[in-house]
């Protein structure tokens, strides 16, 4: 296959031409670099069936030649990116998704949203499902990043209805692994960073509400068997196995054998309880679960950002 990868320089989007490579497609991949990175993709510009196109999704998007797939994953998605970006988080989620449909109809592609768990909210149903509508705040901080995906959602869903488009919408649980970026403000990195350079873990709260981590390796092959073979509803790929903040910068510590302190600050407004994937859809439709235990996926991203940080 061809396809189109939107927002291919970022955490999740370099690692998923990677697997499409492999698998022998050819990628185009789009990215503007707002907050993805050339170096995310760097090892793969020499590849002869990779390409790859400057350009703000948000603007009309051409690619000559064929398409089978639009794979749409640009927009900010770290909670320090979207309160510093707030009206482009808007943009990319609603006029982006426009064009990234737009195209797909054009050439008559499959199109898969990359959607989050971030549109349950701060969720009164544990764990969820995706029949579970959220409890989202449309005036928060949050919500620009929230309403955004959801309004994607609501859009590519109107593309399948009105134009039969084949689509898929896959909603992204907590990941983490190589290529995240030491500064992206995300839990896991946070700690890591924090515990490398020896500084206090920072907990928001007491640490006791919950998150589910998934290993990259295992999100992207959740996702690459959903534009296989998935349907049109959504979809939810994370890890089911729940841990508090607090559980996760202990482990933290003991990985990389740090003698930083915890310390506690202010929860953010609007920040979620708990999140935690049913994936009893997942399993039933695509036959997936994730592999990789916490334990095995943090000893591999410490030692990615340990070469970060000794360089």
């Amino acid at each position: 296959m061809r396809v189109l990868v939107t927002g291919a320089a970022g955490f999740l989007g370099s690692h998923l031409c990677d697997r499409l490579l492999a698998q022998g497609h050819r990628v185009v991949a789009m990215d503007n670099f707002i907050t993805g990175s050339p170096a995310n993709v760097a090892h793969l510009r020499e590849h002869r069936d990779f390409q790859f196109v400057l350009h703000d999704v948000t603007n009309f998007i051409e690619v000559q030649g064929p398409l089978d797939g639009v794979l749409h994953f640009a927009s900010p998605a770290s909670p320090v990116d979207y309160l510093e970006l707030p009206i482009q988080t808007l943009k990319v989620g609603s006029l982006g998704t426009h064009k990234a449909l737009g195209l797909a109809k054009a050439k008559r592609a499959r199109f898969l949203l990359a959607s989050t768990s971030e549109v349950y909210g701060d969720p009164l149903v544990h764990p969820q499902p995706e029949s579970y509508w959220g409890h989202v705040n449309p005036v928060g901080p949050r919500g620009v990043y929230d309403e955004a995906k959801r309004f994607a959602e609501a859009m590519t869903m109107a593309y399948h209805r009105y134009h039969g488009l084949d689509t898929r919408m896959v909603r992204i649980f907590n990941t983490y692994g190589a290529r995240m970026r030491p500064n992206d403000g995300r839990v896991v990195s946070n700690f890591i960073v924090q515990a490398l350079k020896g500084e206090p873990l920072t907990v928001y709260g007491d640490g006791s509400q919950t998150r589910s981590f998934c290993y990259v390796d295992d999100l992207i092959d959740g996702i690459v068997r959903l534009f296989e073979r998935g349907d049109s509803e959504p979809t939810n790929i994370g890890n089911p196995n729940e841990f508090t903040v607090r559980q996760l910068a202990e482990v933290v510590l003991r990985l990389t054998g740090s003698r930083s302190q915890i310390v506690e600050r202010p929860l953010p407004v609007d920040d979620p309880k708990v999140r935690q994937p049913d994936i009893a859809r997942a399993r039933a439709t695509l036959g997936w679960e994730p592999q990789v235990s916490l334990e095995q996926g943090l000893l591999r991203t410490i030692e990615y950002f340990r070469t970060l940080i000794c360089k």
